[in-house]
């Protein structure tokens, strides 16, 4: 598997250095195979599954051609039950608004469920400049934060890990951020639960704020969904006083009778269950029962710009699920941290670009790029996203972005020169000359020297024949003729 994909210049430095770590490479392949076996079984159980995927696509799709009325009436529904609602354009207002929330209660520190919102704003980092720490509670995102690492996979962040890794970062950072591991933790998964629970335990009942993401949000009732394995979340929705929810203006449904698919669509696509151990829904403030001032941020950064997008647009339908980084050759080669984005894999090879736009940044111009368009992950997708067509649409934007430099890339001068040879009868006989003499320097060199070798480190390079097929058909039609 090359490190190098058909069109872009060069794959990230990270992805290169995933490729060389056979560890990461043992434990992603491990991961994703056990999780799409898994899902595959539960998926066989259900002789509908086409039928459900076709209507959460429809569902997700009304919701988002309709997205300004739903939102509307969702900001009705929740400031009817006591939350208050805040607009946030970007990343620095959504964190400008909970940072401020957390200070007006005098909080140093919060609790957090597991949230790709949140993430995606850096909401941890903005909170520690102001002297407030997040704490995740997800296990695999608290071993991501104990080990100073970036999440990999949007189900399973710790993935590119192993037992014996946890084991190592449980026992050098636990007592530095609170209950120390017990001197003889073991790699066993019981242990490693447990040793979580217990340094948890701890943060969970002195917390006065929590924040949250949403997988849902119903506009009808105003009611915020989170769905989990661990009961952690539980304990961030209904203990402390104050709860701060960060959610996508696309994560909107517009009724409750919405959530049935996707909630059959969600736990087999993810986990490969057939239902979430822990499913919590909160309808704003609930008198004398769970937190007691709740705070709803809807998140545009760069939504809006998605939705603008004609084909782009269905990457909002997602939910998050990651079926499709388990079964992309690409993701299981490389591991989520190649992407530079807290969305890897298929999806945020288009996500991040959709919501970031193209041209300026060469890390979100190659994502479209990471993928070999076999399409396995439009086959497990639950809401029907075509993401193989949304690439191929996002390179031409690519393309487009860069057309007018004063400086053209190298493919492009490539490329130009490559029509102005093959356009020309004249000039096609001499480039063929001048190839079929240079083949076997080329083989010897084993690519093309130069900026050309980028090209050629990842792709074998066909030795030109000595002879072209013209010189051969005029030397023989010759010789024929002469007979």
């Amino acid at each position: 598997m090359s490190a190098t994909f058909v069109g872009m210049p060069a794959f990230p430095t990270a992805a290169r250095a995933a490729l060389a770590d056979t560890q990461l490479r043992h434990n992603l392949t491990h991961a994703t195979h056990t999780i799409r076996d898994k899902r595959a079984r539960v998926v066989a159980e259900l002789p509908e599954w086409e039928e459900l995927r076709t209507a959460g696509a429809a569902t997700k799709d009304r919701a988002l051609l309709t997205l300004d009325e739903q939102l509307v009436r969702l900001e009705e529904s929740l400031t009817s039950r006591g939350a208050v609602v805040h607009w946030a354009r970007d990343a620095d207002e959504a964190c400008r608004i909970v940072a401020d929330v957390a200070q007006a209660h005098g909080v140093d520190e919060v609790v957090k469920v597991k949230s790709m919102a949140t993430q995606e704003i850096g909401l941890n980092e903005a909170l520690a400049a102001e002297g407030i720490a997040a704490w995740e509670t997800d296990l695999a995102e608290l071993i991501v934060q104990l080990g100073d690492d970036l999440p990999s996979h949007i189900l399973v962040p710790a993935i590119h890990r192993n037992r014996a890794e946890i084991r190592e970062i449980f026992r050098r950072r636990m007592a530095a951020s609170g209950r120390p591991a017990p001197d003889d933790l073991t790699d066993d998964p019981g242990e490693l639960a447990n040793a979580a629970r217990l340094h948890l335990r701890e943060k969970f009942l002195r917390a006065r704020v929590g924040v949250s993401g949403a997988n849902f949000a119903v506009a009808e009732t105003g009611t915020l969904v989170v769905v989990e394995s661990e009961g952690n979340g539980r304990m961030c929705l209904t203990l402390p006083e104050v709860l701060i929810s960060v959610v996508g203006i696309e994560k909107v449904v517009p009724t409750w009778r919405d959530l049935d698919v996707l909630l059959r669509l969600l736990p087999r696509s993810s986990t490969g269950e057939r239902m979430n151990p822990y499913t919590s829904m909160w309808h704003g403030v609930t008198p004398g029962d769970g937190p007691q001032e709740v705070h709803v941020v809807l998140l545009d950064n760069g939504r809006s710009h998605a939705l603008a997008d004609q084909v782009g647009r269905q990457a909002l339908r997602c939910i998050r699920c990651s079926a499709c980084l388990n079964v992309c050759p690409v993701y299981e080669r490389v591991g989520g941290h190649a992407y530079g984005s807290v969305y890897p894999g298929p999806i945020g090879a288009i996500l991040n670009p959709l919501l970031k736009g193209v041209g300026s940044d060469p890390q979100v111009d190659s994502l479209p790029y990471a993928s070999s368009l076999c399409g396995a992950c439009y086959e497990v997708c639950p809401v029907k996203i075509d993401i193989p067509s949304v690439l191929v649409d996002l390179r031409a934007q690519v393309v487009d972005a860069h057309r007018d430099r004063r400086v053209p890339k190298p493919e492009a001068v490539s490329m130009r020169a490559a029509a102005w040879t093959l356009s020309d009868s004249r000039r096609l006989a001499r480039a063929e000359r001048i190839s079929g003499r240079a083949g076997r320097w080329l083989t010897r060199l084993a690519g093309l020297p130069g900026p050309g070798r980028r090209w050629t480190s990842a792709r074998d390079l066909p030795a030109p024949p000595r002879e072209s097929f013209r010189a051969w058909w005029l030397r023989t039609r010759r010789r024929g003729s002469r007979s």
